[in-house]
């Protein structure tokens, strides 16, 4: 209430036209950010003492506490009138607080003053009338600032603009709003409103279609109005830009004048001060052509000189000095001496010459090649007269003889084959054995000699071809660093050329930085039209030094229309670039014979980079070719070996060897020429692989045999044994050492094999199978590469033990093979124990190969799962035969049992017999767990044939004389059973033998 009268008294009039003028006035000055009044609190705070003291007549709230004043209300008119605990606001607040006298009454009009009517008005109306529409609209569109109810409007238009943007729905707010999305699309405009189930347009949908463009352009326009807002709103940095832009206009007036000033003043000094120094440019022009005059007559007397000094460069061999002094001479007479008379044969005789040089070329690198590659293995260096080696190869690289290298690899495969040969001669020389008049194949020759002889030859073999790869290894490495020199000088000229171009064009850019004095005089002269390339040569000259003595490798010279004086030290730098000192020297030598003036331009002679980058790619492929033909003859040497079968008839230990010496021979070569042949490897595991076969077979045929012999009785253990099993529980697996002879074992042969605290009573046989295994993994430490093909034989193995015991002991064919008597419970539980500890050793066996295996190979371990699945199965029918047996007897028997005097009767002795007997048997061999899982199931078994026999003869549990008599024959056999052995805590239940009644 009391907010709403102190917003009427500020008067309107006054507020809008002070705003106007104020707006006028600060249109240059930057807006100031006024600060948000907050409105007055309804429940005003306790003052604090600072704001006690401040009061003129305010009590000291801190000095009286006794008294009570208006500061100590905690609630004021406003709040009580505005109570939002109340229903409706009380109409009769007033005159119920303070009596019917209190009531609102009109106040008297003052006699002092006059009455003013709208006439004493009319005429300044009429004066601000104009003035106030003006303000009227522009406080509509941008209230007033500094008035307290002009921001009231703005903050109650900002809210409802606001209020108005947040009916927009927020999906055309989004920065990726784009209708081309189907599901923008969808949520802006709801097809479904549209179609109606007949197919057209109903009057429902028509109206749904007229609503959603109405709400649509309902939306536009909340959107148009706030953007007008906001634009009304900035119209002082508006005006601020155009105010700018009057500023910006004088400021190019002022430049355009002093842009003209200076012009006038460019042009005097073109007239006063350049015409002079141009005068003196042309005299020196003069002087300088005079001296390019002199410079060609010099160089047509180095001319006359070039075959004579081609002459004396090839009767030193130096073929690149010859060929750098022709291409020069040719360069210079298509250049420099062009139409001259006296040369017009000189060209023809210097193209003949360059062919001969070519042929004597390639002669020379091929009688170089041999040389080097016949010699002595044993000599140093590897590399052989390297200065000639890399004069040769670059002067084939210019000539582009790129075909070089395969003269190189036939001198190769030669030599190869001269290494193996030589490697035999030698070794057949110190064997008497070997008549050479009478085999003379070098193949029969090695078939004759033992193993070690062969073997000792083999690493001779593969000695040599490592010196062999070491020497064409440096060879080539010479060449490639001719090749790649080549390469370098060749990107080292392209940028040269690049530089030297950007130096000529660089007086036609107007942007360009500094010039040098050659590239002015060069820039006039192209105005002039006089002289251009002789001002491009001493261009050249000025700006060219610096670059060739900072280059660090001599570039190969350009071909232009340079003149020779500014080649002449290119020349010089393109001698270094061959990397030999014959030939820089017999270039050098032919220079000097011309006065030094002779220069070359060989960029077109040489490969491009292209043609360079093949040959060095070539040269690795040549040392990968050397390393695949020393592997290759290698291979003709194994399998000449291999022919009479004489590499599957060796020992494991001679065969681990030969895999190693093979191993070895192809990593040190796979280090020296980063080339993995697989040839050798190849065909050692293709004698690996009949290798396997044959070790398998033996071992099989061993196995068998040792099974057909096998009398299925228990073994003593040799201590060898025991400490073989000892090792594998340390986790070796593989074979101990043998020791020497003269040592004498002092512990005796055990009865049981102790494995991991555990007792087995073993054969034989199975003794000699963990030994065979575990040279299957012996094998496979020595030669990884047989891995799977080897844990393939091994399971073999496994399963023939598995099926062929099997046959012996549960299908009797013992008796037969040995000649047994018949097949006791003791054969069949040292069966079932010889057949666990198989199982025992199963997952050691996996876990070691899989630590040889990759992989992407595991996949073969499913083996090992099979095997243990039908040793399982073996074993638990080893189990059921032997319940089978005393099952039938019990069951054999009972048949006969009577109940009747004396007890315990014959038929129960006989069987407490049995049974004492099976577990004498049994329990010698089986553990104690398992001994009592068996006699459970015996037990088990004989219950049931009793209980039939029961029923059979009608005994009930009636407590009668039967009934007790059979009773005394269970207490009997009770009492054996658990006398026995490790049965003493079985549960003999034996309340199941009795029919229940009905």
């Amino acid at each position: 209430m009391a907010s709403s009268h102190g917003s009427s008294m500020a008067p309107r009039g006054t507020g809008g036209r002070d705003g106007i003028y104020r707006k006028e006035r600060e249109a240059s000055s930057p807006p100031r950010p006024r600060p948000v009044r907050s409105l007055p609190d309804v429940c005003p705070k306790e003052p604090s003492a600072v704001e006690v003291r401040g009061l003129c007549e305010g009590p000291s709230v801190v000095s009286e506490h006794g008294r009570w004043t208006v500061y100590s209300s905690k609630v004021n008119l406003p709040a009580a009138l505005n109570d939002p605990r109340l229903a409706k606001r009380e109409s009769d607040f007033f005159t119920k607080s303070w009596g019917l006298d209190f009531a609102e009454t009109e106040v008297m009009p003052s006699f002092y003053l006059p009455n003013i009517t709208r006439e004493h008005f009319a005429s300044y109306l009429q004066e601000t009338a104009q003035r106030e529409r003006i303000h009227e609209r522009c406080k509509a569109i941008c209230p007033n600032k500094d008035d307290a109810d002009a921001i009231s409007s703005v903050t109650t238009n900002h809210e409802k603009s606001r209020a108005e943007l947040e009916q927009v729905p927020k999906i055309f707010m989004k920065p990726d709003f784009a209708l081309e999305d189907p599901a923008i699309f969808n949520a802006v405009l709801p097809w479904s409103h549209f179609n109606s189930a007949a197919g057209g347009k109903s009057s429902q949908d028509m109206a749904s279609s007229r609503l959603l463009q109405e709400k649509l352009s309902h939306y536009l326009d909340v959107v148009e109005v706030s953007i007008a807002r906001q634009i009304s709103l900035r119209s002082e940095a508006f005006f601020h830009a155009m105010s700018s832009q009057h500023d910006l206009q004088d400021r190019l007036h002022s430049t355009q004048s002093a842009v003209s000033v200076l012009r006038g003043r460019t042009a005097t000094m073109q007239r006063v001060m350049c015409r002079g120094p141009l005068s003196a440019l042309r005299a020196a022009l003069e002087r300088s052509n005079c001296a390019q005059l002199h410079d060609k007559l010099k160089l047509m007397a180095a001319v006359h000189q070039t075959q004579p000094t081609v002459q004396q460069l090839l009767a030193t061999s130096e073929f690149v000095g010859a060929l750098e002094l022709i291409a020069t001479t040719k360069e210079v007479l298509q250049q420099e001496l062009q139409g001259i008379h006296s040369f017009r044969h000189l060209g023809s005789q210097l193209c003949e010459l360059e062919k001969l040089i070519d042929k004597m070329m390639v002669e020379d690198f091929s009688m170089y090649t041999r040389s080097d590659l016949n010699r002595s293995l044993r000599e140093e260096p590897h590399v052989l007269e390297k200065e000639r080696l890399e004069s040769l190869v670059f002067g084939l690289l210019r000539q582009r003889k790129l075909d070089f290298l395969d003269i190189y690899n036939e001198e190769m495969i030669q030599a190869a084959k001269g290494i193996v040969t030589q490697c035999v001669v030698d070794s057949v020389v110190n064997i008497e054995d070997i008549d050479t008049d009478v085999v003379t194949k070098l193949a029969d020759q090695m078939r004759l000699m033992t193993f070690p002889q062969w073997f000792e030859l083999l690493q001779s073999i593969f000695d040599n071809f490592l010196l062999f790869l070491q020497r064409v290894k440096a060879t080539l490495s010479v060449i490639r660093n001719v090749v790649l020199e080549a390469l370098d000088s060749n990107q080292k000229s392209r940028l040269v050329a690049e530089q030297c171009t950007a130096a000529a064009a660089a007086p036609a850019s107007p942007a360009h930085h500094q010039l040098h004095h050659g590239e002015a005089e060069l820039a006039y002269l192209t105005h002039e039209g006089l002289f251009i390339s002789d001002a491009l040569s001493e261009a050249q000259q000025a700006c060219g030094a610096p670059q060739e003595q900072s280059s660090g490798v001599g570039s190969r010279p350009q071909q232009s229309s340079c003149s020779t004086a500014a080649v002449v030290p290119e020349a010089g730098s393109s001698d270094s670039a061959s990397g030999t000192t014959e030939s820089s020297s017999g270039r050098n030598q032919g220079f000097h014979a011309a006065g030094g003036a002779i220069g070359l331009s060989g960029e077109d002679m040489m490969p491009s980079e292209l043609e360079l980058g093949r040959v060095a790619n070539n040269i690795q492929e040549l040392l990968y070719a050397a390393s695949d033909l020393s592997h290759d003859r290698c291979v003709k040497v194994l399998m000449a070996r291999a022919k009479d079968s004489s590499l599957e008839r060796l020992s494991p230990a001679e065969f681990v060897c030969l895999s190693q010496a093979v191993e070895g021979f192809a990593r040190r070569t796979e280090e020296l020429c980063c080339r993995r042949s697989m040839s050798l490897r190849g065909a050692l595991q293709s004698q690996a692989n009949r290798f396997v076969h044959r070790f398998h077979e033996e071992r099989k045929t061993k196995l068998s045999l040792l099974l057909d012999n096998e009398r299925w009785k228990q073994a003593e253990v040799p201590v060898e044994f025991q400490d073989l099993v000892d090792s594998i529980a340390d986790g070796r697996i593989t074979l101990p050492e043998r020791k020497p002879p003269g040592k004498a074992e002092d512990r005796r042969p055990g009865e049981f094999l102790l494995v991991d605290g555990q007792k087995y009573a073993v054969v034989g046989t199975v003794l000699l199978l963990i030994r065979i295994i575990l040279e299957y993994c012996q094998c496979i430490n020595d030669i990884p590469s047989i891995t799977t093909d080897m844990l393939a034989r091994l399971s073999d193995l496994l399963k023939h033990f598995n099926s062929r015991s099997c046959q012996l002991v549960l299908g009797a064919g013992a008796l037969q093979v040995v000649g047994l008597k018949t097949i006791t419970t003791k054969n069949l539980a040292l069966a079932s124990r010889c057949l666990q500890l198989v199982v025992h050793y199963i997952p050691v066996i996996r876990a070691h190969f899989e630590t040889k295996l990759q992989p992407k190979q595991y996949s073969v371990l499913r083996h090992f799962d099979h095997i243990t699945k039908d040793y399982n199965d073996h074993i638990a029918e080893v189990s059921a035969k032997l319940v089978a047996i005393l099952d039938s007897l019990s069951e054999k028997v009972l048949s006969k049992y009577e109940v009747k005097a004396p007890m315990p009767s014959a038929c129960f002795r006989n069987v407490c017999k049995q049974v004492a007997k099976i577990h004498e048997a049994i329990s010698e061999v089986l553990p104690e767990q398992q001994t009592q899982v068996l006699f459970c199931r015996i037990h088990s078994s004989f219950k049931m044939h009793l209980k039939r026999q029961l029923a059979r003869l009608g005994v009930v549990n009636d407590g009668g004389p039967q009934h007790g008599l059979v009773m005394a024959d269970v207490a009997f056999y009770t009492e054996n059973v658990l006398s026995l052995r490790t049965l003493e805590n079985m549960d003999l239940n034996m309340v199941e033998i009795w029919e229940q009644k009905r």
